[in-house]
């Protein structure tokens, strides 16, 4: 027997007084079939495109994607260190956030202690997104500079490496902020897979993540720019500090916020 449940899976994050309001509601058809029904978004309290100018001065949302052990955390801490000795206000975020509910879920996940379907984690890493989107905002228009270690892309390049449709991966994203500068820390999944502590986790395995790897180059768009992660670390962190300067000096100047992927 087909059991079939409906779920408004947006009514469930909180995203605070005056945020945006959105329901993802999708619909379960127990035991093998699983689709997204509806997305509907109502952007009436965000808009997907500010006015530019000297008074929409903010900081830059800049987002580091790659491979599992490609350098990302290490190159991340680095350039918000970097930011702040400069004069720039900067904070480091990490996507997942497992400090929330259902962070700590996918935290879960990823430790192989607990096992759930591909689509329902998808959706759970987005979620786990949109908890964070009204701050994010809040953060970036009072002139924050935000570092962000792994974003939608992520979740969009690992999902589709399972073999779930890249379009239907990308459709609970949209709506999130887009990021103003995407590096890529570009790295043989070989050369990934030999460094200290690879395979702790479940996506950790070597022909899974050659998958992510071509995943990323469907997704580039105009705002990424990539680094050699096999280069001298020294190098990565001078190069990431000039990318991330440029980017900052172009936000302070007053360039608008825009949606990712639907706009």
């Amino acid at each position: 027997m087909t059991h079939t449940s409906y779920l408004t899976f947006g009514k469930a994050l909180n995203f605070g007084a005056g945020a945006v309001r959105r329901s993802l509601n999708f619909q379960l058809n127990f035991p093998h079939k699983f689709f997204i029904r509806s997305i509907r978004m109502e952007n009436n309290n965000h808009n997907c495109s500010l006015r530019g100018g000297k008074e929409d001065s903010r900081g830059a949302l800049v987002v580091l994607e790659g491979l599992d052990r490609c350098g990302k955390t290490t190159q991340s801490t680095r350039l918000v260190a970097n930011l702040e000795r400069l004069g720039h206000s900067a904070e480091l975020w990490r996507f997942p956030d497992r400090t929330t509910s259902v962070g700590q879920m996918i935290s879960s996940y990823l430790s192989n202690k607990s096992q759930l379907d591909d689509h329902t984690i998808h959706l759970l890493f987005s979620a786990n997104r949109w908890e964070k989107r009204s701050l994010m905002e809040s953060k970036l228009k009072s002139g924050i500079t935000l570092v962000v270690d792994r974003y939608s892309y992520s979740g969009v390049a690992f999902s589709s490496a399972k073999g779930l449709d890249i379009e239907w991966c990308k459709a609970p994203e949209i709506g999130l902020l887009a990021p103003d500068l995407v590096v890529y820390l570009d790295i043989p999944p070989e050369k990934a897979a030999e460094r200290g502590g690879y395979g702790g986790e479940r996506y950790e395995q070597l022909e899974f993540q050659k998958k992510v790897g071509q995943n990323y180059q469907v997704l580039r768009g105009p705002t990424w720019k990539i680094i050699d992660a096999c280069s001298p670390m020294e190098d990565i962190e001078e190069q990431l500090q000039n990318m991330a300067l440029d980017c900052v000096k172009t936000c302070q100047e007053g360039i608008p916020l825009s949606c990712l992927w639907s706009c």
